[in-house]
């Protein structure tokens, strides 16, 4: 359903019992709601809100930049119209990015953060000057983009046409507008005053974002666990759904969100 809000529409779908816990999921660049969709039957107990970041699947589209404030405002507009508190934030890729400025934001509304394939900032800003060029000119490149996220054999996998869908159908302003967030953005310092329960989940096979980096992101939550999924690559959640799902169930019982 698009959500009408004071200066533009969000895409969002909520599912699940009213009264049951709530989870909200975070997409990453380039990415939709869609690329939850493998999970979701396993988090039929919750009350699960999936949101489309502004620039990214039905949601609207306003002219770049984007800031990263602005993307943890519209999650937590979401969240508010919803009537979402004390809920668990998972937050994918660049999405991550998203949880954890909303985490550090807002403690009230989130109890407990799960991070994949994330970290508390991506690359330099010349590197991603550069690449917004580059998506400014010439667009985005969908089969290197299936490379970074599925692996080099990507064409083999089932979740190829599916990944290269929601790739091919975000807008070309969507992907500089977060793109110019995320340069920008470096959640470093703040990331590290937080104390809330994190699980962060990192596919073995990570090109993206290896899994060294996010055991760093890890190690700046105190308490955080981190696990490894072994053989997923950045969207673990999109090809190996049973054990993303298995992984983040436990997280969700032993800290009491079921």
């Amino acid at each position: 359903m698009l959500v009408w809000l004071d200066d533009l529409r969000l895409n969002a779908e909520v599912s699940g019992p009213d009264t049951a816990p709530p989870l909200v999921l975070v997409h990453g660049l380039g990415t939709d709601l869609t690329v939850w969709d493998a999970i979701l039957p396993a988090l039929a107990a919750h009350r699960t809100l999936r949101l489309d970041l502004r620039g990214h699947g039905l949601s609207d589209t306003p002219p770049p930049p984007y800031a990263m404030g602005a993307l943890v405002r519209d999650a937590e507009r979401l969240m508010q119209h919803f009537a979402l508190k004390d809920a668990v934030i998972l937050g994918a890729g660049e999405g991550g990015l998203v949880a954890q400025g909303l985490a550090v934001k807002r403690l009230d509304p989130v109890r407990a953060m799960v991070l994949t394939g994330s970290a508390t900032r991506f690359g330099n800003p010349d590197l991603w000057d550069r690449r917004i060029a580059g998506l400014r000119d010439h667009g985005p490149d969908i089969d290197a983009e299936c490379a970074t996220l599925l692996g080099p054999r990507w064409h083999d996998l089932p979740a190829a046409a599916a990944t290269r869908r929601m790739l091919a159908r975000t807008r070309p302003e969507g992907w500089q507008g977060l793109a110019a967030a995320v340069a920008n953005t470096d959640f470093y310092q703040t990331t590290a005053t937080l104390t809330l329960p994190t699980l962060v989940l990192a596919g073995g096979d990570d090109r993206k974002t290896p899994p060294d980096m996010q055991r760093e992101t890890a190690a700046l939550v105190t308490g955080a666990d981190f696990q490894v999924l072994p053989g997923a690559g950045h969207l673990a959640m999109l090809t190996h759904p049973q054990p993303f799902a298995v992984r983040l169930g436990a997280f969700l019982t032993r800290i009491g969100h079921v």
